[in-house]
């Protein structure tokens, strides 16, 4: 080689990792290398980031398959499209804060999304990767108020994930699971969160992230989701700690999500041939994604298949055969989703009906003599039943059959609104912006309470994802929950620990639904 040439290559080489810097922060990752670029807080930022092959043509309704490899520097500064899905609409509490960008949208789904203050890979932090709700039918983890530069300012590793939903994450089949080596289907969203655990136990150290020390959190449906996660064996050795906010399933209340794998292939076998008009899986895989999605009937919750979820989460905890982790979980207030109240009789025949024998002690703890009493038990029930129950039973079940501690809030603080058509207390998707410090993220008149909050919750959830334990210097003392004592932090304008304030309610259920 020509000594000019020679020399051409050590100064390329030499410039390179300047050129590179003044790109953005460039990684190695599985895959090839990526770009992200550093916010004016110093926080270096990765969004679009794949963890698995796009799960499109032949690979729908397929587990992930691994990533495939590009050239050169991949841009990560701009999220990856959303979950297939229908175009956000803010409804009831959810404003646009809460849903996914307008665009892009597509079966393509499957990227994630780091934020790191670290700025050496031999920095190990602890790792924070949260898991959106939307009823296993909608969200993304490009919605503002799941942003991860608060957390990552507060000394973790923020990760956020998209998973597949509706159909497209849950749809069983018998042709499907004929074809899978492990012989079940459905629960793709949940194999989609499995993959993007163990891209995380792979590549996040090259951000400053501890693999050995990795919380997974979510929320409404991402709770019920982090519920399944530390039952299945395939989640093993993937995460440390657990947090769950307003979501669970360990009771077979009216809202519990999951069906048997037979049930669900044949749910399957009718929105193919129903809705579809389609005879086998090659025909349904010929459709377009617009078309499944408009098409009614299909799956859209986790399936007891055998293999991704054995058996019930309860029977496997008390089996102890759970991932034995430090839990943290709660719920709202006013954590419910439901339409208008009825009237006082028309709700009293209704709990008649559906509770039996037992209805005169249902109306002990839920009274509804009164119009006003009528209304209140409904929101509790709505409350209780979906939400409450769900977090009662697994802190309950975790204490009595785990090691690890549990530590159980309430969020009690009524979000301040513009009008009085935005005064929803403390509602379902409420607490997200203070767990994570985001209120900048949602557009609310904030008082100073609420930052004094926020400040408060966020350091809880950055303390529980360091140690295992929320508790720290200056903030006040959180219990664990135990079956007997039953101590819950009450997260309000003033925090502490108190008794479960609708323990009875909750037993009550807890006794009808086992």
């Amino acid at each position: 080689m020509h000594l000019h040439t020679m020399n051409k290559y050590l100064i390329l080489f030499l410039i390179f990792p300047f050129y590179l810097m003044g790109q953005g922060p460039v990684k190695k990752i599985t895959g090839g290398l990526i770009e992200g670029y550093t916010s004016a807080a110093g926080i270096e930022i990765f969004k679009g980031i794949p963890f698995a092959a796009p799960p499109v043509g032949d690979l729908r309704w397929r587990a992930p398959q691994p990533i495939v490899a590009w050239n050169g520097v991949k841009s990560c500064k701009d999220w990856g499209p959303s979950p297939m899905q229908g175009k956000p609409v803010p409804f009831m509490y959810w404003s646009q804060e809460f849903l996914i960008p307008e665009e892009p949208i597509s079966e393509d789904c499957l990227y994630l999304n780091v934020w790191s203050e670290a700025k050496e890979s031999s920095e190990p932090r602890p790792v924070l990767v949260y898991i959106y709700g939307g009823g296993f039918l909608s969200g993304g983890s490009g919605c503002p108020i799941y942003d991860g530069e608060a957390m990552a300012q507060k000394g973790v590793v923020f990760v956020t994930l998209n998973y597949r939903v509706g159909v497209f994450g849950f749809l069983a089949h018998p042709e499907l699971s004929a074809e899978a080596n492990y012989g079940t289907s459905g629960n793709y969203a949940l194999l989609d969160m499995i993959a993007a655990l163990k891209w995380v136990q792979e590549n996040i150290t090259q951000f400053g992230g501890d693999p050995n020390n990795v919380t997974i959190a979510g929320q409404s449906a991402g709770a019920f989701a982090v519920s399944f996660l530390t039952s299945t064996p395939l989640a093993k050795g993937l995460f440390h700690r657990a947090i769950a906010q307003s979501g669970g399933s360990f009771v077979s209340s009216p809202n519990a999500q999951g069906l048997s794998l037979s049930s669900a292939e044949e749910q399957g076998l009718a929105f193919a041939k129903k809705a579809l008009n389609c005879n086998n899986l090659a025909e349904l895989r010929t459709k377009s994604a617009e078309e499944i999605l408009q098409a009614p009937g299909g799956l859209s919750s986790p399936v007891m298949d055998g293999y991704v979820l054995p058996k019930g989460n309860r029977e496997i905890y008390q089996e102890k055969m759970h991932h034995d982790v430090p839990m943290m979980l709660g719920w709202n207030k006013d954590d419910l989703v439901m339409g208008p109240p009825q009237k006082a009789a028309d709700f009293r025949a209704a709990m008649e009906k559906q509770f039996g024998n037992k209805v005169s002690a249902f109306f002990e703890v839920y009274p509804s003599d009164t119009e006003e009493e009528a209304v209140q038990a409904q929101h509790d029930l709505g409350r209780d039943q979906t939400f409450g129950i769900q977090g009662y039973v697994w802190a309950k079940t975790q204490h009595q059959y785990g090691q690890s501690p549990v530590y159980v809030y309430h969020f009690n603080r009524s979000l301040p609104a513009h009008t009085l058509a935005t005064q929803f207390g403390a509602f379902h998707s409420g607490e997200i912006v203070y767990a994570y410090n985001n209120l900048h993220t949602l557009d609310r008149p904030w008082e100073t309470i609420d930052q004094e909050i926020a400040e408060l919750m966020s350091s809880y959830w950055v303390n529980f994802a360091k140690t295992g334990d929320p508790n720290g210097k200056g903030l006040p003392k959180w219990k664990p929950f135990t079956s007997k004592k039953q101590k819950v932090q009450l997260i309000d304008e003033r925090t502490k620990s108190v008794t479960l304030p609708n323990r009875a309610q909750l037993s009550f259920l807890e006794n009808i639904w086992k």
